[in-house]
């Protein structure tokens, strides 16, 4: 597994107690972990995983912007 090159957007969650990870271009990809470099590592795990999926299922895997995506 190489690394993705998706947008990550990393945060400390109080509720959650860790650092959380949320991959915007892939709708629900997300994952945590006790330190933000832990988490980043759970993202790429959780980017292969949704991409498995979505090929499994017939989805189209959108190619990684390259970008920082913009928020309105």
């Amino acid at each position: 597994m190489g690394e993705y090159k998706y947008e990550l957007i990393v945060y400390w969650s109080a509720e959650d107690a860790a650092f959380v990870v949320d991959v915007p271009e892939l709708p629900g990809c997300m994952a945590h972990g006790p330190t933000p470099t832990a988490a980043v590592s759970e993202a790429q795990m959780a980017i292969a995983l949704w991409i498995d999926v979505a090929r499994e299922s017939g989805r189209v895997v959108p190619e990684p912007k390259g970008r920082r995506l913009l928020l309105a």
